[in-house]
């Protein structure tokens, strides 16, 4: 059931959850990938379980796992609305770990940010756990709102798409990927590449910053001309800022409509997701950040290595060998439940 064909998008009952369905699905209609669609539960024996907005009695397992079938069937709705036909799934236990394990088997992982406890708060709350960190495909995390609570408009087209640019493998990968999503949408990528301390140089607009600027560009432009070959139509940009690439990119957010980033990195780019929750990238962009592991990278890298020797490529795990996953089927929500949904994620949003 699950294959590199398909995208996964983790839903909790919350807005931004349902949101990010929604992105999941306008990605998978216009990818020709298929949907699944997973909500988590647990059921800790010292504390009462909730999802965003539904609480359960301690120990309940029955009624927790009827409230994660009704919350598919909204999300389903979600991805019906546009076409698209959705699985579901139900995973119980550590989210973190299933979902890990789990991103062996896809080709992107969608999750929301910004929702109040849940599944964005287990999946995204730690350096240690965090899935952007280990997951063995690329994520993409929606945001909801912006930091002043500003509902974010999501778009139909993607136009525009950022890239943070460093030598890293990582880096490079990310590259790599966010030059074939721009070519895939007809969209512009802007290719950013961050140059730090730079304010430690003899002012501004000085013969030594304007020294490490260009060289920086030089950087930059070998990197892309490979791109170039491969994707001839495809329209680029290219920006060396100064500072925080976390700044930098952040501020990319508010222009276009995806931000490509790894997430490990040399440079300016170190620590850009994972760093601090005042700094990280994930907790201010106002577009989607689509985010090219490091496991997936060593993992892509491990599996070509072993199929030029003859061995065996990265193994990937069925449904059945991972623990605490369930393939149920449920209905889809009423179109009222819908049209409640979709007024609360994006009012603006026109079909």
């Amino acid at each position: 059931m699950s294959n590199d064909k398909a995208v996964l998008v983790g839903v909790d009952g919350s807005d931004a959850s349902y949101k990010a369905a929604w992105w999941a699905a306008n990605f998978a209609k216009h990818a020709g990938l298929t949907l699944q669609i997973v909500c988590a539960y647990s059921l800790p024996s010292y504390a009462a379980v909730s999802f965003d907005a539904t609480y359960t009695t301690m120990g309940d397992d029955v009624a927790a796992h009827n409230d994660a079938q009704e919350i598919l069937s909204k999300a389903k709705a979600i991805a019906d609305d546009q076409g698209v036909s959705a699985a579901t799934l139900i995973v119980t236990g550590d989210p973190s770990s299933v979902f890990v394990e789990l991103s062996r088997n896809y080709k992107l992982i969608v999750i929301g940010n910004r929702g109040k406890g849940g599944l964005a708060e287990r999946l995204l709350g730690t350096t240690s756990s965090s899935l952007p960190a280990y997951a063995y495909c690329p994520i993409v995390v929606v945001p909801y709102t912006d930091d002043d609570g500003n509902l974010m408009h999501l778009n139909n087209q993607i136009r525009r798409v950022a890239v943070g640019s460093d030598e890293s493998k990582w880096g490079l990968k990310a590259l790599q990927i966010a030059a074939g999503f721009a070519d895939s949408w007809n969209a512009e990528l802007n290719v950013m590449s961050a140059v730090p301390n730079i304010s430690g140089l003899t002012g501004t607009g000085s013969v030594e910053e304007r020294s490490v600027m260009d060289s920086y560009l030089d950087d930059l432009n070998t990197r892309i001309a490979p791109l170039l070959k491969t994707y001839p139509g495809l329209r680029v940009t290219k920006s060396v800022v100064p500072g925080s690439a976390v700044e930098a990119l952040t501020q990319a957010s508010k222009t276009h409509d995806v931000v490509v980033v790894g997430s490990r990195g040399r440079g300016g780019f170190t620590g850009l997701l994972l760093g601090s929750t005042s700094q990280g990238l994930l907790q201010h962009a106002v577009s989607p950040v689509y985010v090219v592991p490091r496991k997936y990278v060593e993992a892509e890298e491990s599996g070509l290595k072993a199929a030029a020797e003859g061995g065996l490529v990265v193994e990937t795990k069925d449904i059945d060998q991972i623990t605490g996953v369930e393939q149920v089927s449920v209905d889809t929500a009423e179109p009222e439940q819908l049209a409640d949904i979709e007024s609360k994620i994006d009012p603006e949003r026109q079909k």
